[in-house]
């Protein structure tokens, strides 16, 4: 388990005024409140409110100091007085940092950006430029954190270079000088890549950093930066090396009594000693940084100290307090994660770093024979943007209005045993654990409510055969020729080492009765198996033992079924059958000029046979415009489009279904158009490339599926790879024959899947869909 260090970002340090203002006459702040007052121009009265603001923020009155900017803000956007409309943004911008309330903070900067560009305030730029990569980098959005970083440098140069000096406002100590927005810049780019484990960048850029601290004689800096180079080389495993530099960075903050400061150093003191294996020193090291921590109301380094507290209790064999302290790091992340409010994209990337400290509690309490509530622990740590924003979805009328906050129950156990039990399904659940990803938890429920903990090892998979188990996903992706490689049978033998690992634990507790259904709940790589493919030591294939279904949580299969309502079978009306528009031209490769897509004369034919077995009409060639598929989505019962995907595996949103283009739309519809979609199918079939794939991040796939599910939609069937036109139109009239006969989604496909095995043996014409969701 690694420790987890958020690199510093020096925040301003404020000093309490002397001036008490409750001592301020109540009609004084009359006055100021007034919006009328004739004495005053609207401009004296916006900076009137913005100087309250300031006062209350001095005061720790955080709610009344925003407030007051806020009132002062609407004022001068309203007089078009837009020196002074930057002024509060900076202001509003510093105090939702300090506060951690990122979404916020990046919101209002932005606005601040954008508005001190047209009056061309480059150091009103430059400042808004920091605090953008500073949020970005605290929600670890890392790409976002360096694109603004970089730009923030960029222009601290040039303004040096012209003979500006702008001082950067965010590294004010109670003694001495500020550092330069250059620096500031650096050092946050150093944090970056440190993150990134990029540690040979990181280092050169706090190289640079302290270059300049000591030539400006910024000595808080210079400890500041002394104690990220430490960081790193403990990270390169050279501990002792790393504890000379903490400690000169120590000496340096007890200097100016930084109390933040000096709670950060303390805390790698810790891990440094933790790494010499020096555990009592480490957990003593790590309780004052975390008593500091609380003292000056620093919530992400108590979340930080409490985690890392707990890996070093467990190393020192104290499992029940390292319990403790790990769940007290669960309580204080919820915190820091409502300040998201309803912004998907910030809650995902937060719990990037969230996922560390779920794995490290379930590796506590299996190490304590607490198996089930390792399993509450493993459903609470995985997809929970994802149920959140369902939850929200069905707490809103048909207008899209919130009726009532969204309660996501805490995943109990009684809670997980109902969910199988509605779905009448085996459930498997699978977590990957540790840095090494050397651990393999898994969880079986019965629809009886049964539950049986198994653990697959992975030691074997690093030493024996060098590989990972990620490796390993991404050769038996290629064994079976995904991605145009030779098929050997030789090669094949991925697919059973998979089913060795992932399967051969559990099978005792798989129904021998092949209708039975049961729902794989996968993570990180898992989500690219394919499930359907996977082959005992007799070579049977998975799929002709079992009816497979996919979930991205148990929680997110409770969340569909409340969608879908009442129903229990698919109706066939009312379908929308799309297959093989006019192609629209993509950059498939970054500098090159668009190229249109190929045409898909199968996909053609496929979505003709499903409509005419349906009973309706295909939509295809030029009549099948983004424009026109859009407007019939939302009332259509079954969607089905046979065309081109495209994936985004960077942002997960951009991954796109293509349509022909018309009037001012690209033809490409995206996975964020979708997510903003209210959609009332039953059933989505993506018979696309790689419409199952996307961002793979601690809280799922980030993706089409996840979008679809999102808008409304219960079940949704996409691939895992780039499928074959001809095999994949056979397969998918297939699926709706089976459909026709009154058998439920899942059962259709494994149905399908088997007669398509019969006309194309090899997986990777008939393994590559899986349904997602209801079945």
């Amino acid at each position: 388990m690694k420790t987890i260090h958020y690199r510093r970002i020096s925040l301003t340090v404020f000093t309490t005024l002397t001036l008490i203002i409750s001592f301020i006459p109540a009609n004084f702040l009359l006055v100021f409140q007034s919006p009328s007052v004739s004495a005053q121009t609207a401009n004296s009265e916006a900076l009137s409110l913005v100087k309250l603001g300031d006062y209350y923020k001095e005061l720790n009155n955080i709610p009344r100091a925003i407030e007051f900017y806020q009132q002062g803000l609407a004022i001068a956007k309203a007089n078009k007085d837009q020196s002074t409309a930057v002024s509060i943004l900076k202001a509003l911008s510093e105090v939702y940092l300090s506060q951690e309330d990122y979404a916020a903070a990046i919101d209002v900067s932005r606005q601040g950006l954008a508005l001190a560009g047209e009056i061309l305030d480059s150091s009103a730029e430059m400042k808004f430029l920091d605090y953008l990569s500073r949020a970005y980098y605290l929600i670890a959005d890392y790409e976002q954190a360096i694109k603004y970083s970089q730009q923030h440098l960029a222009s601290a140069r040039t303004a040096t270079f012209s003979g500006q000096f702008i001082q950067n406002h965010l590294t004010v100590t109670r003694r001495g000088k500020s550092v330069s927005d250059e620096a500031q810049a650096l050092m946050t780019l150093g944090n970056i890549y440190y993150q990134k484990s990029e540690y040979d960048k990181a280092i050169d850029y706090y190289q640079q950093f302290l270059s300049i601290a000591r030539s400006q004689k910024q000595r808080q800096g210079e400890g500041q930066v002394l104690g990220n180079i430490g960081l790193v080389y403990a990270s390169k495993g050279e501990a002792a090396k790393a504890i000379d530099y903490f400690e000169k960075d120590l000496a340096i903050q007890r200097e100016f009594r930084d109390r933040l400061g000096e709670s950060q150093t303390l805390g790698y003191l810790a891990s440094a000693y933790s790494r010499l294996k020096n555990y009592s020193k480490a957990v003593e090291y790590y309780q004052q940084s975390l008593l500091i921590a609380r003292e000056v109301k620093y919530t992400r380094g108590e979340a930080i100290n409490l985690y890392n507290l707990g890996l070093t209790l467990a190393l020192f064999g104290k499992l029940p307090e390292a319990e403790k302290s790990l769940r007290d790091a669960i309580d204080v992340h919820e915190s820091l994660r409502k300040k998201l409010g309803n912004n998907d994209a910030y809650k995902v990337s937060i719990f990037e770093q969230e996922a560390k400290i779920y794995q490290g509690l379930q590796q506590v309490l299996i190490g304590q024979e607490k198996n089930n509530e390792a399993l509450e622990v493993s459903e609470w740590g995985r997809a929970r943007a994802f149920v959140d924003l369902l939850a929200r979805r069905l707490s809103t009328n048909g207008k899209g209005v919130t009726t009532s906050e969204p309660v996501v129950d805490k995943p109990t156990l009684p809670l997980l045993q109902k969910i199988a039990k509605q779905q009448n399904a085996t459930l498997v659940q699978y977590s990957v654990i540790g840095d090494d990803k050397s651990k393999l938890y898994i969880w079986v429920i019965k629809p009886t409510g049964e539950v049986t903990f198994r653990e697959s090892d992975l030691e074997s998979l690093l030493q024996k055969e060098n590989t990972t188990l990620a490796k390993l996903v991404t050769t038996s992706r290629q064994s079976i020729g995904v991605r145009g490689g030779i098929i050997a049978s030789e090669n094949l033998n991925q697919l059973k080492r998979l089913h060795e690992l992932l399967i051969k634990p559990i099978a005792d507790l798989l129904s021998s009765n092949e209708n039975n259904r049961v729902i794989f709940i996968p993570q990180s790589s898992l989500f690219l198996v394919p499930f359907p493919a996977l082959q005992d030591e007799q070579g049977k294939y998975l799929i002709e033992k079992h009816t497979i279904l996919t979930a991205p949580s148990i929680q997110v299969l409770d969340l569909t079924r409340r969608q879908r309502g009442a129903e229990t079978t698919t109706s066939l009306e009312n379908a929308l059958i799309v297959g093989n528009p006019i192609m629209p031209k993509v950059v498939l490769e970054p500098g090159q000029s668009p190229e249109q897509l190929k045409d898909l004369p199968w996909a053609k034919k496929e979505a003709q046979d499903i409509a005419s077995l349906l009973k309706t009409d295909a939509i295809t060639g030029k009549q099948a415009t983004k424009a026109a598929i859009v407007k019939k989505m939302p009332s259509a019962r079954i969607i089905h489009l046979a065309t081109h995907g495209l994936l985004d595996d960077n942002r997960g949103l951009g991954s796109a279904i293509a349509l022909a283009p018309s009037g001012n739309d690209n033809g490409l519809l995206t996975a964020e158009e979708i997510l903003n979609l209210k959609l009332n199918a039953d059933l989505v079939v993506l018979s696309a490339c790689d419409t199952g794939r996307g961002r793979i991040t601690g809280d799922g796939v980030i993706g089409l599926s996840r979008s679809l599910i999102s808008a409304g939609v219960p079940s949704v069937i996409v691939s895992l790879w780039a499928v074959d036109d001809n095999s994949t139109s056979f397969l998918m009239t297939e699926f709706y024959k089976n459909l026709q006969q009154k058998l439920d989604k899942a059962t259709a496909l494994r149905k399908a899947m088997l007669t398509t095995m019969q006309k194309y043996p090899e997986p990777k014409y008939w393994a590559a869909f899986t349904l997602i969701g209801e079945y």
